[in-house]
C-alpha cells in the first residue's frame, strides 16, 4: 500500500478535497433519520403542521446538499484514480524501457502486459473505492454509532459488542483473502502468457490444424484462474453474510431491548433502526472495499517488483563516447543466460578490423546470435571482456554505442505505420533520397514501387500485409537508413530466394570499408564470401579464417559445406 500513498500524495490536494464533499455528504445522510424524528416525535405526534413542514424543507436542504457533494466527489474521484493510473502505467512503461534483456526475461512480457493493464486497473478501483466509499463508510458508521447512543444511550453496550464483532470477521476476510488473490493475478499473466503464444504464432497453429492443442492448453489455464478466482470469492461469500447477520442480529436486538425496558418515542426508535440499517451498509461498503484492497495490495506488490527493478547492467559513471569505427575484439568471453544450466558461448577469442564482412556460421544452437547479441550490448558477457575500437563496450555509453550499430534480427519486426515511417526508425531525419538509397541497396525499392501508395503505403501490426521476404528486407533497408559503422544481419536473408539474396549482399559488398558487417547464416553459400568466416560449434570457435582456410583446417566447416554443397572441394 506505501506505493499507492506515494502516488496518491502527488494529487494530496484534489484528494483531501474530495474526502471534505465525502464527509459534508455522509453528514447530511446521517443528518436525515435525525429530522425525521423530530417530524414524527414533534410534528406528527403533536399535530403541528408548521413542524412538519420546517423539518420537511431542512430534510430537503440537506439531501440537496448531499447529492451536490455526491456529484463532486464523484468527479474527483474518476479524475484522481484515472491520473494515478496513467502515471503508474507511464512509470511502469519507461522503467521496463531502461532495463536490459535479462531482466524483461526474467520478468517474462506477457508478466508485464498484465502489470501495466490489469494490475493497475485493480489500483484504480481502489483509488475510486477510497475516494467515494471507503472514507465515507467509516464516518457513516462512526456517526450512526454516536448517533445510536446519543438518542438511545442505553444500547452502548450492545453497540460495542457488534462493532468488535464485525472488526474480527473484517480482518479475517483480509487475512484469508490476500494471499488468494494474489494468486489469481499469477494465474492471470499465465493465462495472458498463453493468449498471447497463440495470437503470435496463430498462423502455425492453423498450419499443422493444432487448434483444439492449443484450445485444451488455453482450457487448463483458464480452469486454474477459474479456480483461482473461485477461492478468493469464497472468501467474501463466507464472510460477507456473517457481517450482514452480525448488523441484522443487532438491529433485532436493539428493538427487543426498546420494547423490553421502557416506552421510547416512535422517532426515535425509527431514527435508531435507520441508523442501524446505515451501519450495515456502511460495514458491508467497508467489507466490499477491503477485498478490494487486497486485490490493490497484491497488484501494487507486482507493480512495485517492476519500477523497483534496477537494470541488470552496471552503466559507468563517466561513460566513453568514442567515435567507433567498427573494430571488434572477443577476449576470453564466455556468456551464460541467467537460469540456464550450460554456456552459450566458452571462452571464445576474436578479433575483427573495421570495414570486414564476418561471415557468421554453425550449426542450430551454436551460438550465433548470441555471440552478435553481446556486441550491442544486449547481453553483459559472463566473463572476459569485449572492446569496440579499443574501448571496453561497458565502459562506452550505450546510446553512443547502438547509435553506432544497426540490427537486423532473424524475426523481420516491423511496427503499424507506413513503410516511410518504419524506415525512418532507423534515422528519424532521413533525406527522401536516403530513404530510396536504403530500399535499393535492400531490393526492396521494386515492391515498395509497385504497391499502391508508394512509401506511404499502410502497414499493418508486425507488417501483416507484407510477405516474409518483403519484411526482411524492409527490415534491412531500416537498418542502412541508420548508416551504422556496425551491421549486424542475423540470419536476415533466410526467406529471400536465391537471386534477390545474391543481389543484396552484392550490394553490402559495395558498402564494405564503410562499415563492419557481422554476417549469420545457416547456408554456406552465404558466408563463404565473405571477407573471414567465423564458424561456431557448441558455443566455441571451431574456426575462424577464409573459407579457403576453413576448408583446409576446420572439420566442423568442412561437414557443413558437404551438407550443404555436396563433393568436395576444389580449391
Amino acid at each position: 500500500m506505501k506505493l499507492i500513498l506515494e502516488y496518491i500524495r502527488k494529487h494530496l490536494g484534489i484528494f483531501l478535497l474530495s474526502t471534505f464533499f465525502l464527509v459534508v455528504e455522509a453528514m447530511a445522510d446521517l443528518f436525515q433519520p435525525a429530522f425525521m424524528s423530530f417530524i414524527v416525535d414533534k410534528g406528527i405526534k403533536n399535530a403541528d403542521v408548521s413542524q412538519i413542514l420546517l423539518f420537511g424543507i431542512c430534510m430537503l436542504g440537506i439531501a440537496l446538499t448531499g447529492a451536490v457533494c455526491a456529484v463532486m466527489r464523484n468527479r474527483f474521484a474518476s479524475r484522481v484514480s484515472q491520473s494515478i493510473g496513467r502515471e503508474l502505467r507511464r512509470d511502469m512503461y519507461h522503467n521496463v524501457q531502461q532495463l536490459s534483456m535479462e531482466n524483461i526475461d526474467r520478468l517474462r512480457p506477457a508478466s508485464i502486459i498484465t502489470r501495466i493493464t490489469n494490475d493497475v486497473a485493480q489500483i484504480q478501483d481502489f483509488i475510486n473505492g477510497i475516494m467515494r466509499i471507503m472514507v465515507k463508510a467509516p464516518v457513516t458508521c462512526i456517526g450512526a454509532v454516536l448517533l445510536i447512543m446519543i438518542q438511545t444511550p442505553g444500547q452502548a453496550p450492545v453497540m460495542v459488542a457488534i462493532l468488535f464483532v464485525v472488526a474480527l470477521l473484517v480482518w479475517g476476510n483480509m487475512r484469508i483473502g490476500y494471499p488468494r488473490f494474489g494468486i489469481v493475478q499469477k494465474k492471470l499473466d499465465r493465462l495472458n502468457g498463453v493468449t498471447r503464444e497463440f495470437l503470435s504464432s496463430v498462423r502455425v497453429v492453423k498450419a499443422f490444424h493444432a487448434e483444439e492443442e492449443e484450445m485444451e492448453k488455453f482450457e487448463e489455464v483458464s480452469l486454474e484462474l477459474a479456480r483461482a478466482n473461485t477461492s478468493a470469492l469464497r472468501t467474501m461469500a463466507v464472510f460477507s453474510p456473517f457481517i450482514n447477520l452480525t448488523v441484522n442480529f443487532g438491529i433485532v436486538l436493539l428493538l427487543w431491548i426498546s420494547g423490553s425496558r421502557q416506552r421510547v418515542e416512535i422517532g426515535r426508535l425509527m431514527a435508531s433502526v435507520n441508523y442501524m440499517t446505515q451501519v450495515l451498509f456502511a460495514v458491508t461498503m467497508i467489507s466490499n472495499t477491503l477485498n478490494t484492497a487486497v486485490r490493490a495490495a497484491a497488484s501494487s506488490a507486482r507493480i512495485r517488483e517492476v519500477l523497483d527493478e534496477k537494470p541488470a547492467q552496471n552503466m559507468p559513471e563517466n561513460p566513453l563516447r568514442p567515435d567507433i569505427k567498427g573494430n571488434i575484439q572477443f577476449e576470453h568471453v564466455s556468456f551464460t543466460y541467467a537460469g540456464a544450466g550450460k554456456e552459450s558461448l566458452h571462452a571464445i577469442d576474436v578479433n575483427i578490423y573495421a570495414g570486414e564482412t564476418v561471415g557468421i556460421i554453425g550449426s542450430t544452437g551454436s551460438g550465433k546470435s548470441t555471440f552478435v547479441n553481446l556486441v550491442p550490448r544486449f547481453y553483459d558477457a559472463t566473463e572476459g571482456k569485449i572492446w569496440v575500437d579499443g574501448c571496453d563496450i561497458t565502459q562506452i555509453s550505450p546510446m553512443c554505442l547502438r547509435s553506432a550499430v544497426a540490427v537486423v534480427p532473424q524475426k523481420a519486426l516491423l511496427f503499424s505505420g507506413t513503410i516511410r515511417e518504419n524506415l525512418c526508425w532507423g534515422r528519424a531525419d532521413a533525406e527522401e533520397d536516403e530513404l530510396f538509397a536504403a530500399a535499393q541497396t535492400a531490393c526492396a525499392d521494386t515492391f515498395i514501387e509497385q504497391s499502391a501508395q508508394g512509401y506511404d503505403t499502410q502497414l499493418g501490426q508486425g507488417g501483416i500485409n507484407l510477405s516474409g521476404g518483403q519484411k526482411q528486407r524492409l527490415c534491412l533497408a531500416r537498418a542502412l537508413v541508420r548508416k551504422p559503422r556496425i551491421l549486424i544481419l542475423d540470419d536476415c536473408t533466410s526467406a529471400l530466394d536465391a537471386r534477390t539474396e545474391a543481389e543484396v549482399l552484392s550490394g553490402l559488398r559495395k558498402l564494405t570499408g564503410s562499415m563492419t558487417v557481422l554476417l549469420v547464416s545457416q547456408r554456406i553459400s552465404t558466408v563463404m564470401r565473405t571477407d573471414r568466416i567465423l564458424c561456431l560449434d557448441n558455443g566455441c570457435v571451431a574456426g575462424f579464417g577464409t573459407h579457403e582456410e576453413l576448408m583446409a583446417s576446420c572439420t566442423i566447416y568442412q561437414e557443413i559445406y558437404r551438407s550443404q554443397i555436396g563433393g568436395e572441394y576444389c580449391g
